[in-house]
């Protein structure tokens, strides 16, 4: 660590709890959480002299010291609030600041092809089975919150699905932080076997006091395996989050992300995929920042054998003094040939104080492909609203009208009744104009 940058007092705090931390008699894991401890005492969380962290300051998350609850401290969920937020057309998966909560998730009807277990029975249970997949995606060197939460995970998942297997309905994992202070750092794996298929939806929720998540997920999918993993982060105004999404994917396989980012103070999202031959890759992502929000997505597709193909589409509505950062890198090998590349971020301020930064790249090392990358940060049309206008819509209607039509492109992308809806709703509930209309759906 530089002298410019001051010593974390995560470590020491590290001490106080890690013998309650699962894992205890996995010496592999213990040796893994060692390596992070000593990177992350070395580094600590990464500053803005980090090109890929140059626009958010984590600092706060620092000064705050957010503390890890222990499974004796979890808060009590009440039934209605829980209702509201699970898919009722979809297993579901509950953990109540970072811990796993058997009563709270249902897994009735779950295949038995298909292994789901919280990260500390996982790590008792099959350890051998774990080790072929933690931290082979991403490692604690990636930058520093990667290796905060290897060390200091207090639970998580492991989904494991055989090959072959098409589940009927999706896993949702709903994370949601009840206290104030605390820290719910989470580490989850999924492994979809040769041509299995699945959809996994990502929910996190919280108090309206600041707290803290941290989320590492690493998935391996296998020969001609597809995922459709889908992100509502709509936590309270004074959250901190970070959410890593960390994807291997083997010749033929398909991944789809759909990332949706409302909530938090500061919000970072790091999806990064590594595609061999004939792979897919699709991300698509809507972040909507109001007041002081600080939302920043980072993705990373590598190319690293012929004829993959990827796509990317991020939009941001940003309002008042909120800021939203957009950094997308597209690596293609040279061994890469017939790679069909396509990033576009597109951003709309709705005021003089909002700021977009966005950042694309395109590192190509291959000579036969087709790679392209767009970007616009804008306002309003004023041709667009002058149209509206002309046909009887009133200044302010039409105004709304466009910045709903620009915002709802990524919502109609939602393949699951359910979660459109539900995605929706929390779209006009957190449009940051007024006078958005039920009836123009």
């Amino acid at each position: 660590m530089s002298a410019e940058q001051p010593m974390s007092l995560y470590p020491a705090e590290y001490e106080k709890f890690s013998d309650i931390l699962p894992g205890q008699s996995v010496a592999w894991l213990n040796l893994l959480r060692q390596d992070a401890v000593q990177q992350f005492s070395a580094h600590g969380f990464p500053s803005l002299r980090e090109e890929e962290w140059h626009y958010t300051n984590v600092s706060a998350i620092e000064k705050k010291l957010f503390s890890p609850v222990t499974t004796a401290e979890i808060g009590a969920i009440a039934t209605d609030s829980l209702n509201q937020h699970l898919m009722h057309d979809a297993w579901s998966v509950v953990l109540v600041d970072g811990h796993f909560s058997e009563s709270l998730s249902q897994l009735e009807g779950m295949p038995e092809s298909v292994t789901i277990m919280n990260m500390a029975d996982a790590l008792q249970q099959c350890p051998d089975l774990l080790k072929k997949y933690f931290a082979q995606v991403v490692d604690s060197k990636e930058h520093g919150f990667v290796a905060f939460n290897t060390a200091w995970f207090s639970d998580g998942l492991f989904i494991h699905v055989s090959a072959k297997e098409t589940l009927a309905k999706p896993i949702q994992i709903l994370h949601i932080v009840t206290q104030a202070g605390f820290m719910a750092n989470t580490r989850d794996i999924i492994v979809l076997e040769e041509s299995a298929e699945a959809k996994v939806i990502e929910t996190f929720v919280g108090c309206d006091e600041a707290y803290c998540s941290a989320a590492v997920m690493e998935i391996t999918l296998s020969r001609n395996a597809g995922l459709t993993l889908y992100k509502l982060q709509m936590e309270g105004e004074k959250a901190y989050h970070f959410g890593g999404t960390y994807v291997k994917q083997a010749t033929d396989s398909r991944f789809k992300h759909h990332n949706f980012a409302f909530g938090g103070l500061l919000a970072r999202n790091d999806i990064h995929t590594d595609l061999q031959q004939a792979s897919e890759c699709d991300l698509n992502g809507l972040y909507l920042g109001v007041k002081r929000q600080h939302i920043d997505n980072h993705t990373r597709i590598n190319h690293l054998q012929p004829n993959g193909i990827s796509h990317e589409l991020y939009k941001g509505v940003l309002n008042q003094r909120a800021r939203g950062v957009f950094q997308g890198r597209v690596l293609v090998a040279e061994q890469a040939q017939k790679t069909d590349s396509m990033m576009n971020n597109r951003n709309l301020l709705l005021s003089d104080d909002a700021e977009a930064d966005t950042k694309p790249q395109l590192e190509i090392y291959a000579d036969d492909v087709k790679c392209a990358h767009g970007v616009t940060v804008g306002q309003l049309d004023e041709k667009s609203i002058f149209y509206l206008q002309s046909r009887g819509v009133d200044e302010q209607t039409a105004r709304n009208m466009l910045t709903f039509a620009f915002a709802n492109e990524m919502v109609e992308k939602i393949k699951l009744p359910e979660l459109h809806d539900k995605v929706l709703e929390q779209l006009l509930e957190r449009f940051p104009q007024a006078g958005i209309q039920q009836d123009w759906l």
